[in-house]
């Protein structure tokens, strides 16, 4: 299943600096892998070895998969996933 994966500034130069990039795989976990493969150091940024990083945010068309099944959320052909990553301050 191909999914779109918008990525964020801050991780575009793993990227060579595209704004959006083709995954495969049946859920986040694997697409996020497939990424991997073309653009090392994607996966490591995104994730460890608890799941996803506490200061990223991972939405499944709009819907923050922290809330879905993480890691596991199954993904379909045409879907887009956003990584944002968390901001604070004040």
């Amino acid at each position: 299943m191909a999914v779109t994966v918008e990525v964020p500034t801050v991780l575009r130069g793993l990227t060579e600096g595209q704004r959006e990039v083709e995954g495969r795989g049946a859920d986040l976990a694997a697409v996020i892998a497939d990424i991997d493969v073309r653009h090392c150091g994607f996966s490591q940024r995104i994730t460890d070895q608890a799941g996803l990083r506490k200061f990223v945010n991972v939405y499944l068309n709009d819907e923050d998969v922290r809330f879905l099944d993480g890691l596991r959320t199954s993904v379909a052909d045409g879907d887009v996933v956003t990584i944002l990553p968390a901001v604070a301050g004040g």
